[in-house]
């Protein structure tokens, strides 16, 4: 189980729901690069239906997906799954930044504190994907530590799978 009070000391963490789907859904709709190299477009029915979603073997008990707020303002959202592929793994299914506070070194921060709250819990490396050709996810995760594990076809694109060891 995860902790999500430890998973910043610089933002509210809050667990986000259905009722928050209007807010997500502004957040993403600010973020048209991220659109362009997936089959996703940011609408309502996908912020409802990523807000359910699981990855085979996994329920909704380990699914967290947070939102990230500063003087009530939601700076960043980030899906992440408890446990997956393996129980000492962490899995971010989703992260994204507020289109106004990209640039700042904010998400590079989010995901360092990230990480080192998840590596207090226990666990000993967090897993994504990431969109083949997106230069901005690529430079942002590669930056931030994670290494290439291999390429994942999917319908329509390629997944880079990326691993973070903690």
């Amino acid at each position: 189980m995860i902790d999500i009070a430890r998973l910043s000391s610089q933002y509210e963490v809050r667990a986000m729901g259905e009722a928050d789907a209007e807010e997500i859904l502004r957040l993403c709709q600010a973020n048209t690069l991220f659109y362009d190299y997936c089959e996703a477009r940011p609408t309502r029915e996908q912020v409802l239906n990523d807000l359910r979603v699981t990855p085979p073997g996994k329920d909704r008990s380990d699914k967290y997906y947070l939102g990230f707020y500063r003087d009530g303002t939601l700076v960043a959202v980030l899906d992440l799954i408890d446990g997956y592929p393996e129980p000492e793994i962490a899995y971010l299914g989703f992260f994204m930044m507020n289109a106004a506070f990209q640039g700042r070194g904010l998400g590079s921060a989010i995901i360092t504190e990230l990480a080192a709250a998840l590596k207090g819990m226990g666990k000993t490396a967090v897993r994504l994907g990431i969109d083949k050709g997106n230069p901005q996810s690529t430079h942002f995760w590669k930056k931030n530590g994670f290494r290439i594990l291999r390429e994942v076809e999917r319908p329509g694109w390629t997944v880079l799978l990326a691993e973070k060891g903690l």
